[in-house]
């Protein structure tokens, strides 16, 4: 399974994280990257700060950060690339998804294939 954080989007999360952690959480706390149902092409990205992954969560530290993935949205995340942009207009996560065969104009959405809209892996 492949998750890459960029540089910024690393950097980001980690001064997100190091803010919000105590100290029995600290070597826990992560990201937790997964897709659900929804936005306008089907399928929508989540990220969540977790310091109690899921037990079926893959788990992959990406330089200081742990990065947790929702074993059923796994097939869909493989060789994400996660970006922080910043701009005029616009700032936030960015996701390039190898998966996605369509993205909305957001790009919060995405579809991938004939897939259906649960999380499943394509064939």
């Amino acid at each position: 399974m492949t998750v890459t954080l960029t540089e910024k989007a690393e950097f980001r999360l980690r001064a997100f994280l190091q803010g919000s952690a105590t100290d029995t959480e600290e070597t826990k706390k992560g990201i937790r990257v997964s897709v659900k149902d929804g936005g306008c092409n089907g399928y929508e990205y989540a990220m969540d700060i977790t310091s109690k992954p899921q037990p079926d969560d893959l788990v992959i530290p990406q330089g200081k950060v742990l990065v947790y993935v929702d074993a059923k949205s796994a097939p869909l995340l493989e060789g994400i690339v996660i970006d922080f942009v910043e701009g005029v207009v616009e700032s936030g996560f960015k996701f390039t998804n190898p998966n996605a065969t369509s993205t909305c104009g957001c790009g919060k959405s995405f579809q991938a294939g004939d897939c259906s809209p649960e999380g499943v892996p394509c064939s």
